[in-house]
């Protein structure tokens, strides 16, 4: 019985991490548009003398990163890369925000980060309710000819 509860767990977790990233994600493309992102970035970064090539580069990841992976982590599709490339993501907003102001609110960006933390230090046998299980499961049915 205790065992059902880490995979809900784990399930719960995963896809709550997925809504907040997709839904953030879904604003900056589809309703603010990235360049909006982009131009909210660009005169205080460039200020602290970033390069404007870097600020586009990381508006435009960023923005199609929590997007994709975000949705990624919804269906449980390729959930490790799916968290590496959100860490990332996270550290160029940490970075981003530092830079313009040292001492910022962490109230949105921690809770996340802490989020992603616990999915990649839980054991991947606790996520079976995800398409990754599906497929390795598929997978060990035709290597044991049983399919």
């Amino acid at each position: 019985m205790i065992y059902y509860n880490y995979i809900i767990a784990s399930f719960i977790v995963r896809v709550f991490l997925g809504i907040l990233f997709f839904a953030q994600g879904f604003d900056k493309v589809f309703r603010l548009k990235v360049h909006s992102v982009i131009h909210a970035f660009e005169h205080p970064l460039e200020e602290h003398k970033m390069p404007a090539w870097i600020i586009k580069s990381a508006g435009v990841y960023t923005s199609y990163a929590e997007l994709i992976c975000g949705f990624l982590l919804l269906i449980g599709l390729m959930k490790s890369i799916a968290l590496y490339l959100l860490g990332l993501d996270l550290l160029l907003v940490c970075t981003a925000l530092s830079v313009i102001k040292p001492m910022w609110d962490t109230q949105f960006v921690l809770s996340r980060l802490a989020l992603l933390i616990t999915l990649l230090l839980l054991p991947p046998n606790w996520d079976v309710i995800s398409i990754d299980y599906l497929i390795g499961m598929i997978e060990f049915f035709n290597k044991m000819k049983l399919i």
